[in-house]
């Protein structure tokens, strides 16, 4: 048997340990890139089965069998879902149509503008006449180009996640099972912690899917109500836009203000719709940021706000507008289980809100800092 000193060095040098962690990390992405189109249907079902896993939960508990009761609750989502997409593919049909009038405005619009910055900064305006609303106008008649093949892109997408009503079925029909999988895989001195897991990450998912639904179902009312007391043009379409753009965390708030802004500025008669759009938005956001959201959807994920922004990028490049909107529940799992791993816990806290509470504004906050300020305090 050889002496200690002999035996050979297996320990590996950081040098290796990032070269592996980085060739895991090449190849990780590589194969979420190729195999996209069959995942994404299955973490889509998964979040579409937490969100009606109630009403399937309340019809089994009232004595329908569950396979009955999986069967009308995936029905009556897809018929939500049907609905919805019928209504705005008509708002955008109405849209398209429009789009020779709506360039000869904005057209117009884009001329007087920029007539108006030629006045203002004379020679120091050295681009080209008509260059402004010549190219705006070609983005507007290739958008609505786009419009058609998102809709195009969409039927060929649907033919990919036709099995997603499948999918949702076996998950809602196995999910005893699947519990039943997990405590397997654990020891039996942990299956009280795993239980604890299993059903935060639920209450997680449950309360995100739920809450951003209801967000988003709120916000097309209070978008298309407050753009038809603005006056604008397809109020109908852009406050349904606006609201859909919610789906996406931080970046839809932006989006979804400034579709409509966009189309005010350039196919109304008057600046004044572009202010009343402005102004709307600031006041919808306002009650979203302030009202809807935390009273409905709360702090369930418990993801800090860099380490959303990040991860939405990053699902963006890898899965598209799909990503975008998986990412952040996923990101919440994540997380739990992190939380609940001793050796994973410093990057659950790295990437969680836990640390940051006296830093967090509030309008009690801010009431109270201006009291404060009247005051002579500081």
């Amino acid at each position: 048997m050889p002496s200690p000193d002999t035996q050979p060095n297996t320990r590996r040098t950081p040098l290796e340990r990032a070269t592996f962690l980085l060739l895991f990390l090449i190849l990780s992405v590589y194969a979420l890139v190729e195999v996209a189109d069959f995942l994404y249907p299955i973490c889509l079902a998964v979040l579409f089965a937490f969100l009606i896993h109630p009403l399937a939960s309340f019809l089994e508990i009232n004595g329908i069998h569950r396979i009955l009761a999986n069967l009308v609750s995936i029905l009556t989502l897809l018929l939500i879902l049907t609905g919805a997409i019928f209504v705005l593919y008509q708002q955008v049909d109405v849209f398209i149509n429009d789009v020779p009038t709506l360039k000869t405005q904005a057209r117009s619009n884009l001329l007087s503008l920029e007539s108006a910055i030629r006045d203002t900064f004379g020679e120091f305006y050295t681009i080209e006449e008509g260059w402004l609303s010549h190219n705006i106008t070609f983005v507007i008649e290739s958008g609505s180009q786009q419009l058609r093949s998102i809709f195009a892109t969409t039927t060929g997408a649907a033919a990919r996640l036709a099995l997603l009503p499948v999918y949702m079925f076996f998950l809602l029909f196995y999910r005893d099972k699947f519990i039943i999988f997990i405590k397997m895989l654990v020891p039996k001195e942990k299956h009280e912690d795993a239980d604890y897991t299993i059903q935060e990450i639920s209450a997680m998912v449950r309360s995100y899917m739920v809450g951003v639904f209801t967000v988003v179902f709120v916000l097309c009312f209070l978008n298309t109500i407050g753009l038809l007391i603005v006056g604008v043009k397809y109020a109908i379409l852009l406050g349904i836009l606006s609201a859909i753009m919610n789906f996406i965390p931080y970046f839809g708030t932006l989006i979804g203000g400034a579709i409509p802004l966009t189309v005010a500025l350039l196919t109304e008669s008057s600046p004044r719709y572009a202010v009343g759009v402005l102004i709307l938005f600031v006041i919808i956001q306002f009650t979203e940021n302030n009202i809807l959201t935390p009273n409905i959807t709360g702090g369930s994920v418990n993801i800090n706000p860099f380490t959303t922004i990040l991860s939405v990028i990053v699902a963006g490049l890898l899965w598209g507008l799909p990503g975008m909107f998986i990412v952040i529940p996923f990101m919440g799992t994540l997380r739990i289980l992190m939380k609940h791993s001793p050796r994973l816990q410093p990057v659950a806290y790295l990437i969680g809100v836990e640390g940051m509470e006296h830093h967090r504004l509030s309008i009690s906050k801010i009431r109270t800092y201006f009291r404060r300020r009247l005051r002579g305090k500081y």
